[in-house]
């Protein structure tokens, strides 16, 4: 597995870089092939570190985030939550995976009135909702930005309050 480790305002030692390194390949290497992409981002706010992991092969992409006083605890806990993922959807990523199914999530804000801060580009690959469903779990988020498969249009899939899943569909 390719790992890269980018840190914001922050000195990464060789030592987190090995010992994330040998978490990775020891605990996802059952699950990814050796062209798997990790990518943990590293931050530093109000004397805590927050850790984010991505996991991308073949379309998919799983990913997770966790805030500790210590990146070390912090990784552990994002790689387990990336087996969780990975073990609570295994039946429908067996049943669905496709090599260009998965896109990802690019929340894009364009108000000029209001401050926008981050700036996400992505390519929307055709996907039914329930993949689009299981994409945005596997990246922990409430929604999800896709193509239908059966009608081309760009659809939203989110997470309601009470547990269920709605889709967003625009008229034409």
């Amino acid at each position: 597995m390719k790992v890269t480790i980018t840190a914001k305002k922050l000195n990464i030692s060789q030592s987190f870089t090995d010992y994330a390194e040998q978490k990775l390949n020891a605990k996802l290497d059952r699950f990814f092939p050796e062209e798997a992409e990790a990518k943990i981002t590293l931050a530093e706010r109000r004397d805590m570190i927050i850790l984010e992991l991505t996991v991308k092969y073949n379309g998919m992409i799983c990913r997770a985030e966790q805030t500790a006083k210590d990146k070390n605890d912090a990784l552990d806990v994002t790689i387990d939550r990336i087996i969780r993922q990975i073990r609570k959807q295994k039946t429908k990523i067996e049943k669905n995976l496709r090599a260009d199914a998965f896109a990802g999530l690019a929340p894009e804000v364009e108000e000029d009135s209001y401050e926008v801060i981050r700036y996400k580009t992505f390519q929307l690959r055709p996907m039914s909702v329930e993949e689009a469903i299981l994409q945005m779990n596997l990246l922990d988020h409430t929604f999800f930005m896709f193509k239908n498969a059966e009608t081309g249009a760009v659809n939203v899939v989110y997470k309601r309050d009470e547990g269920n899943y709605a889709v967003l569909v625009p008229e034409d």
